[in-house]
């Protein structure tokens, strides 16, 4: 089937077959929920690991950092792997990774298999994009937008909602309980999926890519494992040194293969374009700033009040203020999409960064009563949602449908790198900036208004950078590059070679 007025090919799903709009981009935010819990899991039990599993606290540190590490490697491999064999189908296999590992957590008694079992989970990280990339494949243009920003959310909601479901699970009940919780949901989003998600005829064909997918693989391992274990270490140590070094070879020996093969992993002459280059470095940002309030909040909350700024609150309390930001990034899907329909998703970026800024910068001077935490972290929340619902939608009008599910995985990478990064340097500052109280070494108030300072200009730094992106063009969803008929379903395009 080709479009009328370009000759374009277009999508081959049958719209008559499609079940409802709501229903499938429902089961898609459901999934994506899930998934998005899966990495604020655990949270509430971080002080507690060392007792829980009889292990150094530097061991069971491995239990967040392996989550993180998984997903990296799974958001590119994913999406490529979606464009290939079909986007449904690996949201299943996501999902399927993700309630075996929730039932190897749910076993474990000990911090090894519990470090296997988070790195399962972590696996189940592509579910997002590759949602998004259906929704594109299935989904009638009109409604995209609203369906995009809803899905794009369900990464803050998850986050939101899992800290105090988390924490009420972890006080009251045995901590196994959180996995068996976790396998349940996930069996739930892969029934939903296989009963009201169809899957898209829209293929690349080809073969994967492993050349590219392991040197990605050994470059994001090595920067995220340097970013997320150099506080330990020591910037300076040689272990540190060493991982980003060898990240960067990585990167570069990567850099040079995609360049030659001819299915790669990522199609960098597609990833330099203006407004896919920007995007994805205001991506970075973005992710900087939605996470940076996750390192702050929670601890101010918690930390005593003879502090003289701690509010003194319950772990519980703590996470049931972090849930209206969730809430409020999936109420304002509907504003996001109808700012990106009328005037395009570039503005509704701007205004993402200009909300997103706000509340940091309220955050800098209004940290001493809950209800302005609450206040806080729902306005960045809001900012968060309409950035997030943009971001997928400016993707998608600069690349060819067969790209999709690799192009949007990208794109969630480099949210991902963004909260690496605030997690890095939030570290840093805590640790360095202190104050003693009750015979205790705790970060500073300074320490904690300075990290708000330094999130508010990740704000201003995407807003600057969103400048950049050129004027919108919103195409159809079937109006896109035109692509061999041999990239169509069922037939199967020349081998990657290298030369």
């Amino acid at each position: 089937m080709t479009d009328s007025s370009s000759g374009t090919p277009t999508a081959t799903v049958d719209t008559a077959e499609v079940p409802t709009t709501g229903v499938v981009v429902a089961v898609l935010a459901f999934a994506g929920i899930v998934v998005a819990v899966m990495h604020t899991l655990v949270v509430p039990l971080i002080p507690q690991f060392p007792t829980l599993l009889n292990a150094p606290a530097a061991d069971t540190a491995w239990v967040i950092t392996s989550t993180l590490l998984a997903a990296a490697v799974a958001v590119p491999t994913m999406g490529r792997l979606g464009d290939m064999f079909g986007k449904r189908r690996m949201m299943l296999v996501s999902l399927a990774l993700l309630i075996a590992g929730s039932v190897v957590g749910a076993l474990s008694t000990s911090v090894v298999p519990l470090i296997v079992g988070r790195a399962l989970q972590g696996l189940a990280a592509g579910v997002i994009p590759l949602g998004i990339s259906v929704m594109r494949d299935v989904i009638p243009a009109r409604k995209l937008p609203g369906s995009i920003a809803v899905m794009s959310a369900s990464l803050g909601v998850g986050g939101a909602l899992g800290l105090p479901a988390s924490a009420i699970i972890a006080e009251y009940t045995d901590w196994h309980y959180l996995f068996w919780v976790a396998a349940t949901l996930g069996l739930l989003a892969a029934v939903l999926v296989v009963t009201c998600v169809p899957e898209s005829d829209v293929r690349t064909g080809g073969s994967f890519d492993f050349g590219g997918a392991f040197l990605l693989s050994i470059g994001l391992a090595a920067l995220l494992l340097g970013i997320s274990r150099g506080g330990g270490w020591g910037w300076a140590s040689i272990s540190t040194l060493a991982a980003f070094g060898i990240a960067a070879a990585a990167f570069v020996t990567f850099g040079w293969w995609e360049l030659r093969v001819a299915r790669p992993l990522v199609d960098l002459r597609i990833s330099v374009r203006k407004q896919v280059l920007f995007t994805n470095l205001a991506s970075i940002a973005f992710g900087f700033a939605m996470f940076a309030m996750t390192l702050v909040v929670p601890q101010v909350l918690q930390l005593p009040r003879d502090t003289g700024f701690g509010l003194g609150q319950s772990m519980l309390v703590a996470g049931l203020v972090m849930a209206p930001s969730g809430l409020v990034m999936m109420a304002v899907a509907p504003l996001s999409s109808g700012i990106t329909r009328a005037v395009g998703p570039k503005v509704t970026l701007l205004c993402g960064a200009v909300v997103i800024t706000a509340g940091y910068l309220i955050g800098v001077f209004m940290m001493n009563a809950v209800w302005q935490m609450i206040l806080m972290t729902s306005i960045i929340g809001a900012g968060t949602g309409m950035a997030y619902g943009a971001m997928p939608a400016l993707i998608m009008a600069a690349v060819p449908t067969s790209e999709t599910g690799a192009a949007i995985s990208l794109n969630t990478l480099m949210r991902s790198l963004g909260t690496s990064f605030a997690s890095a340097l939030a570290g840093v500052i805590l640790a360095q900036m202190t104050v003693t109280a009750g015979g205790l070494t705790l970060p500073s108030d300074s320490a904690f208004r300075l990290v708000m300072a330094v999130a508010a200009g990740a704000g201003v730094l995407a807003l600057v950078l969103t400048l950049f992106l050129p004027r919108y063009e919103a195409p159809g969803r079937d109006v896109r590059e035109p692509m061999p008929a041999s990239t169509r379903r069922g037939q199967v395009d020349a081998q990657p070679t290298v030369g």
